[in-house]
């Protein structure tokens, strides 16, 4: 079932209504009719089972604007989820980030959903305002999580647009980030790809800057520089998906036809936030207008792959490096390079870590080649974050 949601949003030109977040003036409107739908009360109950889901929803209802549903509501959910998920979640780079302008934070993408809320989470622990988010319209399968994620002031990137209608979708979302960042005044964020990166080596999408560059000026670097794009590095020590994408790794090398269901989305979206992750770390870099201005002007296409370039260095040396990434590098690596960086203790328990995480693939007959396959993929995972660090501090 795909969610169709609409609501006008007042002082937001037409041409954004069907992307854009709700706002104040439909917001306990949309609310109150979240908070009724099954499926809301369902996905609470397994979050929080110990939830009084009355008393929840009382609690809810009393928010007096979106403002305050972010930071208290949202952000007290997502304090319990660091507390109950995570080894802690830490932030750094801050004094990079002006407070009376607006960016678009561009990261690597690690959780479907806590990528974009532990940002906010760590803007709201600094006092920085917060962002918009773009989330993949293959996401909103209810309209119960359409409600959520608008009422969380996220905006929709159209996904499954015929050929025909790509560039003219592409405009509009370009559009209404320059729209946000120039008029409004408000941050966003948005992946550097569509999907995550299942090996953790994170690379931006052409299409992606190709896409940013087309609304604002004519000039790709100009239009670029008017986003103030500060990338940002997002670190996970361990992911709770890990097993899932080595699982679609195998499916696929048995079936390159094979496609991911909603239903595996959904599955990726429960893992994702109830997993345990172990540390998790953001940093924020800098703008990167100063490297965007030294770009000579040129076509489109050198002053996209140029700014790719900045973006991957930026969030690549930004990557916090636990000791799990130094185990798998050795061992993909077949060295003992990194040998100092961690204890026999940490790879026994990178070990016992693996095995556990392997252990819940639901595949059938799988060979021991197959086996070694999926322990490969594992390791290239958590290896890719530090060959990614040591490339680009060399440059």
């Amino acid at each position: 079932m795909t969610s169709t949601v609409n609501q006008y949003i007042p002082n937001i030109p037409e041409e954004f209504q069907d992307i854009c977040p709700y706002d104040d003036t439909c917001f306990h409107e949309r609310l109150s009719h979240m908070v009724k739908d099954p499926g809301f009360e369902h996905a609470i109950r397994y979050i929080m089972p110990s939830v009084d889901f009355d008393a929840f929803v009382s609690k809810i209802l009393k928010v007096k604007d979106q403002a305050e549903f972010q930071r208290i509501i949202m952000g007290n959910f997502l304090e319990m989820l660091v507390a109950k998920t995570t080894d802690g979640l830490t932030s750094g780079g801050c004094e990079n980030i002006d407070r009376a302008r607006s960016y678009t934070y561009l990261s690597n993408h690690r959780d479907i959903v806590l990528d974009a809320s532990f940002l906010n989470l760590c803007l709201i622990h600094e006092n920085i305002p917060l962002a918009q988010v773009a989330i993949g319209n293959n996401l909103l399968i209810y309209d119960w999580i359409t409600d959520l994620v608008k009422l969380n002031r996220s905006f929709i990137v159209k996904r499954d647009v015929k050929k025909l209608q790509a560039l003219e979708s592409a405009r509009q979302l370009s559009g209404y980030i320059h729209y946000t960042i120039t008029r409004r005044h408000e941050s966003v964020w948005i992946a550097q790809r569509q999907g995550r990166a299942k090996d953790s080596n994170d690379l931006t999408q052409e299409s992606l800057v190709k896409m940013l560059a087309l609304g604002g000026s004519s000039d790709a670097r100009d239009s670029l520089m008017e986003l103030n794009i500060s990338p940002l590095s997002i670190s996970y020590e361990f992911d709770p998906n890990d097993y899932l994408k080595v699982s679609e790794y195998l499916l696929k090398r048995r079936d390159p036809d094979f496609k991911k269901s909603q239903h595996d989305d959904l599955l990726s979206m429960e893992t994702g936030l109830l997993g345990q992750k172990g540390r998790v770390h953001f940093q924020l870099g800098k703008c990167i207008n100063e490297e965007l201005a030294k770009i000579e002007a040129s076509a489109r296409p050198v002053v996209v792959r140029q700014a790719c370039a900045i973006i991957d260095r930026t969030i690549h040396r930004g990557y916090e490096i636990f000791p799990c990434n130094y185990i798998a590098y050795d061992r993909i690596k077949h060295t003992n390079r990194f040998a100092d960086r961690y204890t026999d203790d940490d790879q026994s328990n990178f070990d016992e870590y693996i095995k556990l995480q392997l252990s819940k693939v639901r595949i059938d007959d799988i060979s021991a080649e197959e086996h070694e396959f999926m322990l490969n993929m594992m390791y290239t995972m958590y290896s890719n974050p530090l060959i990614n660090k040591i490339a680009a501090l060399s440059e």
